[in-house]
C-alpha cells in the first residue's frame, strides 16, 4: 500500500464535470493498494497518516497532525501509484490491487482518516494548492 501525501491549503475532486469532493486546508491523500495488501496494513496506515506531524506548531516546526491543525483530509484512489516504469517507458500496473481488493481496502482507510473521498475506479480532475510545498510518499 502505498500512499502519496500532500499538506494543501485547498483540494478538490470532480468527476464528469462535477464536483465530488472539497477541502480547505489539510492533507491530500493519494493511495495505491497493491495486490496481496491487507486489511491490517490498511489499518496501520491510516493510524500513521492521522498522526503524521506535517503541520506548523507556534514556533513553526513540524509538529501537529492533521487533526491537532484543524485540518481535513481527502484520499483519492490512485493505482497508478503502483507503476513500474523500470523496464520501458510503458509503465506496468501488474503491482496493483485488481479493483475488486483495492476498493474495500481504500475504503478502509478513507473511513478510518474520517476523510472526504474521490469515486473509485472514476477518471477525476484533481486541483490542489500545496501548501509549503510538502509531499511524501508513504508505505504500508
Amino acid at each position: 500500500m502505498r500512499a502519496l501525501v500532500q499538506r494543501v491549503s485547498q483540494a478538490a475532486v470532480t468527476v464528469e464535470g462535477d464536483e465530488v469532493a472539497r477541502i480547505g486546508p489539510g492533507l491530500l491523500v493519494l493511495l495505491g493498494v497493491a495486490a496481496g495488501d491487507t486489511g491490517e496494513q490498511a489499518d496501520r496506515l491510516a493510524a500513521k497518516l492521522v498522526k503524521l506531524r506535517i503541520f506548523a506548531d507556534d514556533a513553526g516546526r513540524f509538529d501537529r497532525s492533521v487533526g491537532e491543525a484543524g485540518g481535513d483530509v481527502l484520499c483519492v484512489s490512485q493505482f497508478t501509484l503502483l507503476g513500474d516504469t523500470r523496464r520501458g517507458n510503458r509503465p506496468s500496473f501488474t503491482e496493483a490491487a485488481p479493483p475488486e481488493e483495492a476498493e474495500p481496502l481504500y475504503e478502509r482507510v478513507r473511513d478510518a482518516l474520517g476523510a472526504q473521498g474521490g469515486v473509485f475506479g472514476a477518471h477525476m480532475q484533481l486541483a490542489l494548492v500545496n501548501d509549503g510545498p510538502v509531499t511524501l510518499m508513504i508505505e504500508a
